[in-house]
């Protein structure tokens, strides 16, 4: 550093932590530190306001270089590329392949086919199936997957005797299938076979492809599913380590090693919004699973490298406003390759209530093809890594995940604990709090339970099978396995209800009158509060006289009249517009006013503020409405 630096730098001399505290504690004024600041997360650890360099001391991964064991910083040393993947629903087979072909030509480096799932049409297994899937397509210069669930191993067979009929060489051959009985469980409460079979059929799958295909992942571990049905990510991140490390004992237990073991697994996860979160705990993944592998004794270090698929998550996905569904599936992006994901599936935007179109496909595409060639995410490996706060995050993660997996353990290991109802147990907690924090609003979903566009309609162009599937039969071991939901599902529900009622649509009329800013402050929160229903909501600039307002009230016809006012004329007010409109229309306060209780002794029951439960409060008046 020169001297002209170094003077520079001496006019700001350092601020130690103390100092910070002290000026903080000053500003808050009294208030409490703890409740003001410290963010407690769904997850289970608190978050501070700040982190310092001095919070990185006590971390025993931050020395590490990328490509370095325990692999917290990535597999990859020199850049941080990875596989635009594009996943393809086989309906009819040739038209999946013109889908391929199609979009390999767009910038697609990796294909992912969906032919064994409950919403593929057709299987693929027999050889002459694939070889018509795969025309065309020169599948040794591309990732190659399969999501085809119990067909993984005949789909492996016919995937090797194709290679051979193209003379291609099998060791270029790279890719994934999702072969995984315990995650079948999980979700249908049943293995492919039995259990037995299953673990005997995934020991000849391991032992086959390492042989034939050995550059292909067979054994999948579908974390995404859990963060589908509504999960933390510490929930995701403990109980996918605890099913792979089932897999490891079960495997090595037959025989088998874990450096034979790990090159065949891929974990595959789902990303979520909340971006620095889903940042730090890609990097907690690979940190827990060098620890697990470590613990097996592999003869190389390199067994501990985790391979990570990333998927953005159906969870936040919405219905309304589906357009908001395209930001949150590129910061999702952001955080699956920040984080390090070595490949990545963009869902389309409106994947979730109708088969993809070819502009969502392409919008689903672009996000990567952006971030890749015009932001360069790509170049720099492990960006993330120094930052006081994704650092600190990366271990939180990581802390919490490993105390669910010990508690896993102690409950005899993922089947065993999953059977008790354990895993099930955990993730329904979180739900419930996720389902609170929706119908509160601490958790926004833009366009469904916040600044919800009251004119829009859905009901002729979803389907409704996508968007709301029938319950799953209850499994044969586990009647209640884990169900796929989504946030939004209980608000689009009830916003349907007011589409499909056969009635006039339920009009809200705003009563502004009095204070100028508390009038209009309390409209927009209104208009935003009935809006959720999809209401039709007629606002005003507000009345001069209370005879004014009500005259237009009743010129409107409106169902629900919610007075818009200030704290202090409630008391005045809101009872004589009531006795006048009380027989016309619901009467809504919006706030919660001291004088609350009063307005209740004069026969005044709705009110509507900041700590109301909007779905609650919106099916309330669903029901006095008739709806």
């Amino acid at each position: 550093m020169s001297d002209k630096q170094n003077k520079l730098f001496d006019e700001f001399p350092p601020v130690s932590t103390e100092q910070w505290e002290a000026r903080i504690n000053a500003d808050l004024k009294g208030a409490d530190y703890e409740k003001k600041l410290v963010w407690k997360t769904i997850e289970g650890f608190n978050v501070r306001p700040y982190y310092r360099a001095e919070d990185l001391d006590n971390l025993s991964f931050t020395d590490v270089m990328p490509g370095e064991f325990p692999f917290v910083r990535g597999n990859k040393e020199q850049n941080n590329d990875w596989a635009i993947r594009q996943d393809i629903i086989v309906e009819q087979i040739q038209e999946a392949n013109k889908k391929a072909l199609f979009v390999l030509n767009k910038g697609v480096s990796s294909l992912g086919f969906i032919c064994g799932a409950k919403k593929a049409k057709t299987r693929v297994t027999t050889g002459k199936q694939l070889s018509q899937l795969l025309k065309g397509i020169q599948f040794d210069v591309i990732g190659l997957n399969f999501i085809c669930g119990g067909d993984a191993p005949v789909i492996a067979h016919n995937l090797y005797n194709e290679t051979v009929v193209r003379k291609y060489d099998p060791e270029k051959i790279h890719g994934s299938l999702d072969f995984d009985p315990l995650g079948a469980l999980t979700f249908t409460g049943n293995f492919y076979k039995d259990e037995q079979t299953d673990i005997d059929e995934t020991i000849k799958l391991l032992t086959w492809s390492e042989k034939h295909l050995p550059d292909f992942r067979v054994l999948g571990i579908n974390g995404y599913l859990f963060n589908n049905s509504g999960s933390t990510v510490v929930q995701e991140l403990g109980f996918s380590l605890a099913i792979a490390a089932d897999y490891l004992n079960r495997l090595t237990e037959k025989g088998k090693t874990v450096d034979e073991i790990t090159p065949r697994i891929q974990f595959n996860f789902g990303t979520g919004s909340n971006y620095f979160m889903e940042i730090a705990k890609i990097r907690a993944a690979r940190l827990l699973w060098s620890k697990i592998v470590e613990a097996h004794q592999p003869a190389n270090k390199e067994a501990a490298r985790m391979y990570i698929h990333s998927v953005t998550s159906d969870w936040n996905k919405t219905i309304y406003d589906p357009y908001v569904n395209m930001l949150r599936s590129t910061t999702e992006s952001m955080s699956s390759i920040l984080g390090g994901a070595d490949s990545l599936t963009v869902r389309p935007f409106d994947f979730i209530y109708k088969p993809t179109t070819k502009f969502s496909g392409r919008i689903a595409r672009n996000i990567q093809i952006i971030l890749k060639e015009e932001s360069y995410f790509d170049k720099i490996v492990d960006p993330a890594a120094g930052s006081y706060y994704i650092e600190n995050l990366t271990a939180s993660i990581a802390d919490e995940a490993w105390k669910l997996f010990l508690i896993t353990d102690e409950n005899g290991g993922y089947i065993e604990a999953f059977k008790k109802g354990f895993v099930r147990e955990e993730i329904q907690k979180t739900v419930k709090v996720r389902n609170r924090n929706i119908a509160t609003r601490r958790e926004i979903l833009l366009g469904t339970n916040q600044y919800a566009n009251p004119d829009e309609q859905v009901k002729e162009i979803i389907d409704p099978e996508i968007s709301f599937p029938p319950e799953e039969k209850p499994g044969e071991i586990v009647t209640t396995p884990l169900k796929f939901y989504r946030g939004a599902m209980e608000f689009e529900t009830l916003r349907l209800r007011t589409e499909n009622y056969e009635g006039p649509q339920p009009h809200v009329f705003l009563f502004t009158y009095g204070d100028p800013v508390m009038r209009k402050a309390r409209a927009s929160f209104s208009s935003n509060f009935f809006a959720c229903a999809g209401y039709k909501i007629t606002d005003n600039n507000g009345f001069g006289t209370i005879d004014e307002g009500v005259a237009a009230v009743k010129n409107a016809q409106a169902s629900i009249v919610v007075i818009c006012s200030s704290d202090d004329e409630y008391e005045t007010i809101a009872p004589e517009i009531f006795e006048k409109l009380k027989d016309q229309a619901i009467i809504v306060v919006a706030g919660a006013p001291a004088c609350m209780d009063t307005l209740k002794e004069k026969g005044i029951k709705h009110f509507i503020h900041m700590r109301s439960n909007v779905l609650e409060s919106l099916l309330e008046f669903h029901s006095l409405l008739g709806i």
